[in-house]
């Protein structure tokens, strides 16, 4: 499938085009980003027991694919598994537990210099 150029107004891509690359999360397939779009991101992440951290600027839309786990939100243990949808708003640090494939959007787009890993 053809890629098109984001100046005609939009992108396609299909997620065996975009290889995973690790983050704090267990690894990332970033198939929308920020040099798409800087309005949102479209990841399908694999978590592996994640790192606290939180977004000074972004917002997170978690939608549970498969696999279950635990989503710590501020000071809240929340149960995942599929079908599970979390809004993580910016500053709230969060971080999931467990073995479990999601997708992220991020609204703006995500930014790596914008993950700020906590204790």
């Amino acid at each position: 499938m053809a890629n098109p150029s984001t100046s005609k107004g939009y992108v396609v891509r299909h997620q065996t085009e975009v290889e995973p690359v690790p983050c704090p999360c267990g690894s990332s397939t970033r198939i929308i980003t920020a040099a798409d779009t800087s309005q949102a991101s479209f990841h399908i992440t694999h978590i592996k027991d994640a790192q606290r951290h939180y977004h000074k600027n972004t917002t997170e839309i978690y939608y549970i694919l498969e696999g279950e786990g635990i989503m710590e939100l501020g000071e809240d243990e929340i149960e995942v598994k599929p079908g599970s949808t979390v809004l993580i708003e910016k500053g709230t640090p969060h971080r999931a537990c467990g073995d479990f494939k999601t997708v992220v959007v991020a609204l703006p787009a995500f930014q790596a210099d914008d993950e700020y890993l906590t204790a």
